[in-house]
């Protein structure tokens, strides 16, 4: 999966600070605490990979695009 910050019109933009105020920085910090959490082991690392990138989709929903890689 990769998470693709990309093209957004005023919609998006106007909707995207709204969603930063009220939700999504919380979000993004909850997905790092959860990355920086599973990668103290090894087999967690994958699993902190993925939180890294809904941390990077939960604070900037609007206009993004995910891609099966």
């Amino acid at each position: 999966m990769e998470v693709e910050i990309g093209e957004f019109g005023v919609g998006g933009a106007i909707g995207n600070v709204i969603w930063i105020i009220l939700f999504g920085w919380e979000l993004a910090v909850y997905h790092i605490v959860a990355a920086l959490l599973f990668t103290i082991t090894i087999i967690g690392i994958p699993f902190g990979k993925q939180h890294i990138k809904l941390a990077r989709l939960s604070l900037i929903p609007f206009g993004a695009r995910i891609r099966q890689a």
